[in-house]
C-alpha cells in the first residue's frame, strides 16, 4: 500500500542500523559454606501470563477475531523494527552536528527503505495499515503523525493525515486497549503469539497491564 510506504520514507530516519544491546539481566547471589563465599548466578525471568479462553459472541465474531490476529501478527513487525530504529535516529543524530550531514545521512536512509521496504509494505491493505499506525504508537509512544512532524515537519504531517483519512487511516490514531476493545483483542493476539514463539517480544513505549485487561474484558464476548 503506497500510503504507509511513504509513512515509512518520510520518516527516512526510522529504519536503518543495529539495534541497542539488552542490560544484562542476570543477577549474582552469594552462598556461604564454612566461611567460602560462593557466587550463584540467578537469572530474573519476566512473570509468565497464563492466558484464558476466548469467548465469541458468534461465529462471526471468530473469524472476525481471526481476521484481526492474521493482519496484526503479518504488521508487527514493522511497528517493532521502527521502534528499534528510532531508537538508533536518537543516538545518531547527537553524533552529526551539521545540517548537511544530517540531510545526507536521510537521504541515505531513504534509498535504503525503498530499495528494502517499499514493496512489502505497499501490498498492506488499508486495514493494515490502520493496525499498524496503531502498533507504531505501541512500540514508540509517538503516533505517526507526532513523529513525521517532529523529524519533517508540521505541514507535512498535517498533509500526510488528510491524504491518509482518504483511505479511512488515521495517521493521530493511539493504541489504548483499556478504553477500546479492538486494541484489547490486538493485545491479547499480541500476548499469545509472544508466548506461542510465533512474534519476538518487544516491551511497549508505556506500560500495558494485560491482567488488568482481562479483568475488565472478560466478562464481554470477542467482538471486533
Amino acid at each position: 500500500m503506497k500510503l504507509i510506504t511513504y509513512i515509512f520514507i518520510f520518516i527516512p530516519f526510522f529504519l536503518m542500523a543495529q539495534v541497542e544491546p539488552e542490560e544484562d539481566s542476570t543477577a549474582v547471589d552469594y552462598y556461604y559454606i564454612d566461611g567460602d563465599s560462593i557466587p550463584v548466578s540467578i537469572i530474573n525471568l519476566d512473570p509468565v501470563v497464563l492466558m484464558g479462553k476466548l469467548k465469541y459472541g458468534s461465529k462471526e465474531d471468530r473469524v472476525r477475531y481471526l481476521i484481526l490476529k492474521r493482519r496484526t501478527i503479518k504488521v508487527y513487525p514493522y511497528a517493532k523494527l521502527a521502534a528499534e530504529r528510532l531508537v538508533e535516529l536518537n543516538s545518531r543524530l547527537e553524533t552529526l552536528k551539521r545540517k548537511s550531514d544530517q540531510r545526507r545521512y536521510a537521504k541515505i536512509i531513504q534509498k535504503y527503505i525503498e530499495e528494502e521496504f517499499s514493496e512489502e509494505l505497499k501490498k498492506l491493505t488499508r486495514k493494515e495499515g490502520q493496525i499498524l499506525v496503531k502498533l507504531i504508537h505501541r512500540q514508540t509512544g509517538q503516533t505517526t503523525f507526532q513523529l513525521i512532524k517532529e523529524l519533517r515537519s508540521g505541514w507535512r504531517a498535517f498533509w500526510f493525515n488528510n491524504t491518509a483519512r482518504l483511505f479511512d487511516i488515521s495517521l493521530k490514531e493511539e493504541f489504548n486497549p483499556l478504553k477500546v476493545s479492538e486494541d484489547y483483542l490486538i493485545e491479547d493476539i499480541l500476548e499469545r503469539a509472544f508466548q506461542d514463539g510465533k512474534l519476538e517480544r518487544q516491551k511497549s513505549a508505556f506500560p500495558i497491564d494485560y491482567l488488568e485487561l482481562t479483568k475488565k474484558w472478560s466478562s464481554k464476548t470477542v467482538k471486533n
